[in-house]
């Protein structure tokens, strides 16, 4: 990633099913990462709709981990790797920010700002969990394919 630039991310393919990504936590990274996962989504077979859902998770987490793990510092690493297989993609967002999972809000109240992420995550995804790190936190998000 060049230096000067905090929209820049790396992506890698280690293989025809695998896409890696690295970037800082700049809010000018979620703009190139949802390029390469509407790219990514329509490889694996996902229609127009759900490729929409999976762009839409994808950034909110990517939001959250700004605005929340890091508390809005734009220059910490983050790390996300997706896998596509014949039954289902495979998203994981790794961050080394403060390790706190999200807390669960029991009702969401729209004429509050905030909250939709975990929302989206949860209406989108087939499967979310926060696996916590000793220097941060994982994120994986399973989308099924349809049938």
């Amino acid at each position: 990633m060049p230096p000067n630039d905090p929209s820049s991310i790396h992506v890698t393919h280690p293989s025809t099913t695998t896409m890696r990504m690295k970037m800082l936590s700049h809010p000018a990274t979620l703009a190139p990462v949802r390029r390469e996962f509407e790219a990514f989504a329509e490889k694996a077979g996902f229609n127009s709709a759900d490729r929409g859902q999976i762009i839409l998770v994808v950034n909110e987490a990517l939001a959250n981990v700004m605005r929340h793990a890091y508390n809005g510092a734009t220059d910490q690493p983050i790390e996300v790797t997706a896998e596509d297989d014949d039954a289902a993609l495979k998203i994981e967002i790794r961050d080394w920010g403060n390790g706190q999972p999200p807390q669960p809000r029991h009702k969401h109240d729209p004429e509050t700002p905030g909250g939709l992420g975990m929302v989206c995550l949860k209406q989108f995804m087939t499967e979310v969990s926060f696996r916590p790190e000793p220097d941060g936190m994982t994120l994986t998000m399973i989308r099924n394919k349809r049938a």
